[in-house]
Parts: structure tokens; C-alpha cells; sequence
């Protein structure tokens, strides 16, 4: 199947036919406006390797989360990262070329920290092999995890490979009334306690926290610290992950903004903050100039995630050297520019 996309790639190139890469296309809203001809990877799927006691999975790029995640949950294991099934036909390659993470990144690091190594084809026709499949293999800066987070602009994931963990022996999620500074002091003191935290989300007044400890950790820390046994707490996060909970239902513009946990966001408007403040979720009728401005006093920087206007800067601008670096990167992976065109920043 690699060599059939490898040849298809080719043609492309000596066409000049820009490509749309497509696996689950559970994503299509995400980035500037799509171009190009659809190109779809759906079926270039399948689980290459997976070695439960060296925590490593290997699979094509088309893989289906839900087919990963059960074959790892057969296991007592997970994705660390926690990425999110904004539809059913969510794939590995898209996890990893969005770079986004659910409610455990915090805790366990992004994509690109628990990637280890990628089979890519890139712009020439060429497939490349870069990093390896156990950590020791990483030597200096893995090129790799350039592909985290590029959502597919400098080549397609024909396969990954991904350190795993075990689940943890139990979740158990505590809920607390509180306003947005009383919910950030909670987050902290519990973080100095060592608690952990596995996920943490805000909003509407209720601070709602994940641990993955045992029942006795659990009590020590309701008792030093409160809050109430919160039930459903399994479909509450996996909504929060999918973004199916109802602060996500809507056709306003809805922004991810990162920034320190800390940091005063003052703009009227509505908040989900995961992350310990570190990810907050924002809907408010204000331009994108206003919100970028409020968001760079504190060092952090926005996306216009959903909905809006997808034609101009949907990513935070980037300063004159990251801009030279993308541009360099964007040369030297795919020259023709065929992969996804566009689709982070103007070409």
C-alpha cells in the first residue's frame, strides 16, 4: 500500500496537482481553508507492531484510533496522550499531524513527546525513515516530531511508532464550586501536593478534577482539600475530550488560547480552562486583533479553532525566524508545495 501512495505521490508531483490529504477527515474544520485535490489515506490502515511489554505501538497512519485504543486497552494500556475522537473515523496520523492532545497532556506530554519515530513520504516521492521505536534510539533533535503538529504540510505519516502506558488502576474525579482565581488556587495547591492530576476542567463555576491514584490517595486528598465524588465522570471527560459537552456546541467563532496557568484573560466572554489554566477554550463577539493582543500580554498565543473565518491568520502569527524556519522546512521536505497548501500559514 506505501509503495501504491508513493507512486500516486510521484504522479502529483510531475503534474503539479496539489494534494488534500485526507484519513478520517475528522479534522477538515481545523487550519486554513483546504485546497487541492483529496487525497485519501483511510486505507492505508493497521496495527504494524505492538510489543506490550516494551510500551512501543507501531501502525499505518489510516489506523482508527478506536482499533488502537482497544488493542492497547486489551492490554491494560493507553495512548498517553489522550487524543481526542472528534468523530468515529479519527485516525493515528491525524492525531499526530494535529498535534492535539485531551485532558491528560499536562500530565504526560503532547504528541510530539511520546512519538518516537515515523516512516514518512515526502514531497519528492521518497519515503524516509526518521527516530526508531524505544527512546534510546533518539539522538539529538528527532526530526520526527517536526510532523507533530503540522498537519501534514511537510509529508504524509505512512506509519508511527508511539510509546504507550499502562492505565492507570483507578480514576476517580472530585468537583468543586469555584470562581476562576479560586479554582486556579485549588489546581495549584493540589499540584504542590504531589496529587495526580490526570485532568482538570473549569467552567460555569464548577472545578472538576481527575486523579489516577487509589481510593486511599483519593480520600487524603478530598479530605485536605474537599470537594465532592463527581459520578459519570468517565463520559464527562471523554465529551470534554471530543468536544461534545454543550460549550462546544455552537457556530461562533470558538478559540484555543495557551498561555501561563496563571495569567489574567479579562476579555468579556465564556471560558472552558483545562490544563490548570494553561488551555482555555474562549467564545466572544471580538476580533481576532483584540483577542490576539489580550493573549500576547501574557506571553501566550491564540487559534482560531472553529468556525469563523478561515481565510487569514487561523495560528498565531509567527515572529521573522520561526516564519524563515517553517519556510526552510516547507523547501526542504516538499519543494512543490503539494502537501496540503497553506493550510498553517500563506505560501
Amino acid at each position: 500500500m506505501s509503495e501504491v501512495l508513493q507512486a500516486e505521490v510521484i504522479q502529483a508531483v510531475e503534474s503539479g496537482q496539489q494534494l488534500c490529504l485526507r484519513g478520517g477527515n475528522s479534522k477538515g474544520f481545523y487550519g486554513r481553508e483546504l485546497t487541492g485535490e483529496p487525497f485519501d489515506l483511510s486505507k492505508h490502515q493497521g496495527i504494524v507492531n505492538y510489543e506490550p511489554t516494551e510500551l512501543v505501538v507501531t501502525a499505518r497512519g489510516g489506523t482508527p484510533l478506536s482499533e488502537i485504543e482497544a488493542a492497547l486497552t486489551a492490554q491494560q494500556q493507553m495512548l498517553p496522550f489522550e487524543p481526542p475522537h472528534f468523530t468515529e473515523a479519527s485516525t493515528i496520523g491525524g492525531a499526530i499531524a494535529s498535534g492535539l492532545s485531551g485532558p491528560r497532556r499536562p500530565r504526560f506530554g503532547a504528541p510530539r513527546d511520546l512519538l518516537l519515530g515515523i516512516k514518512l513520504l515526502d514531497g519528492r516521492g521518497q519515503i524516509l525513515n526518521f527516530g526508531g521505536q524505544v527512546m534510546k534510539n533518539v539522538a539529538g533533535y528527532d526530526l520526527s516530531r517536526l510532523m507533530a503538529g503540522a498537519l501534514g504540510t511537510l509529508g504524509i505519516l505512512l506509519e508511527v511508532s508511539i510509546k504507550v502506558l499502562p492505565l492507570p488502576p483507578q480514576e476517580t474525579t472530585l468537583l468543586f464550586e469555584a470562581d476562576t482565581e479560586n479554582a486556579h488556587a485549588i489546581t495549584q495547591r493540589l499540584s504542590l501536593d504531589a496529587a495526580p492530576i490526570s485532568g482538570s476542567c473549569h467552567m460555569d463555576g464548577e472545578l472538576r478534577i481527575r486523579f489516577d491514584c487509589d481510593e486511599t490517595r483519593v480520600s487524603q486528598l478530598q479530605k485536605r482539600f474537599g470537594g465532592e465524588r463527581f459520578e459519570n465522570a468517565e463520559m464527562f471527560w471523554q465529551e470534554l475530550r471530543d468536544q461534545q459537552l454543550a460549550f462546544f456546541q455552537t457556530d461562533a467563532p470558538l478559540w484555543r488560547l495557551s498561555m501561563p496557568p496563571a495569567a489574567d484573560f479579562a476579555l468579556p466572554g465564556e471560558q472552558l480552562i483545562e490544563w490548570g489554566g494553561a488551555l482555555r477554550w474562549f467564545k466572544g463577539d471580538h476580533s481576532m486583533e483584540t483577542i490576539r493582543s489580550a493573549v500576547g500580554v501574557t506571553g501566550g498565543h491564540a487559534t482560531l479553532f472553529r468556525n469563523g473565518d478561515r481565510s487569514g491568520e487561523i495560528f498565531h502569527p509567527l515572529n521573522p525566524t520561526v516564519t524563515l524556519l517553517h519556510q526552510r522546512l516547507k523547501r526542504v521536505f516538499d519543494p512543490k508545495f503539494i502537501f496540503n497548501p497553506g493550510r498553517l500559514y500563506p505560501e
